[in-house]
């Protein structure tokens, strides 16, 4: 063969023949499945929450907060949310919290979904229209949670306070999120924000939901590496 000019080369690497590595597809398609699980649960999230909002029967406990301050400034309740959650995220700084993707884009797709969805659903007069719209948003609501975690790019702004909180002061997850949302809801009914059957229902079925939707959108675990296992994280922020 060498006579013939030609050079007689083995390969067993198929990357270096030409050959993409099936390894690396592999793992592109899945930063890109995760990404679109991503923006796609925080878009849901953003939208159930203005289902919440059209229902009129209670929000969740930011949204509470988000109406009464929307209430107070004029702003839309999508902007407040923005604006609050940014404000939330710079208090990760003394918790020592390190920001993901993930929650950073929390902090402006969720309050841009909840205006857009705000501008397109028509306003529900009347309990028979009204609280299966509820139902609907508690669902979606559920449905995105399930999605964004399970995309594993950090928890929310919210979220991550809460767990900060528990690692500088060694109070209980439970604890402090309960704290910190009983400050929220009280903090929002006094400027306006509606707390009504809507919140309970939310508070007693949001970790149930969420818990069945984190199996349904569960990703495969990287092979190597540091990883952020969904089902972890959720025990960590969700209601028990």
């Amino acid at each position: 063969m060498v006579g013939l000019g030609f050079q007689a080369t083995e390969c067993h690497v198929p990357v270096h023949c030409g050959y993409p590595s099936l390894r690396g597809t592999t793992l592109s398609r899945n930063v890109i499945r995760r990404l679109v699980q991503l923006y796609v649960g925080l878009a849901l999230y953003g939208a159930s929450s203005a289902l919440l909002v059209d229902a009129g029967l209670g929000l969740e406990p930011w949204g509470v907060l988000h109406q009464g301050l929307a209430r107070l400034t004029g702003l839309t309740i999508g902007t407040v949310s923005i604006i609050v959650g940014a404000a939330v995220l710079l208090l990760w700084i003394p918790l020592r919290q390190r920001p993901g993707l993930g929650t950073v884009s929390n902090v402006f797709v969720i309050g841009i979904a909840m205006d857009a969805t705000l501008g397109l659903v028509p306003a529900v007069h009347g309990l028979p229209g009204r609280i299966p719209l509820m139902a609907a948003g508690i669902l979606l609501n559920g449905a995105a949670t399930g999605l964004y975690i399970s995309a594993r790019f950090g928890p929310g702004p919210r979220d991550g306070l809460m767990t900060g909180l528990h690692r500088l002061t060694g109070l209980s997850i439970r604890l402090s999120r309960t704290a910190i949302e009983i400050a929220v809801v009280a903090t929002g009914f006094a400027l306006g924000g509606t707390l009504g059957v809507g919140t309970v229902v939310y508070a007693l079925s949001i970790g149930p939901l969420a818990q069945i939707f984190l199996r349904v959108f569960a990703l495969p675990e990287p092979a190597a590496g540091p990883a952020l296992p969904a089902l972890a994280t959720a025990q960590a922020i969700l209601p028990e």
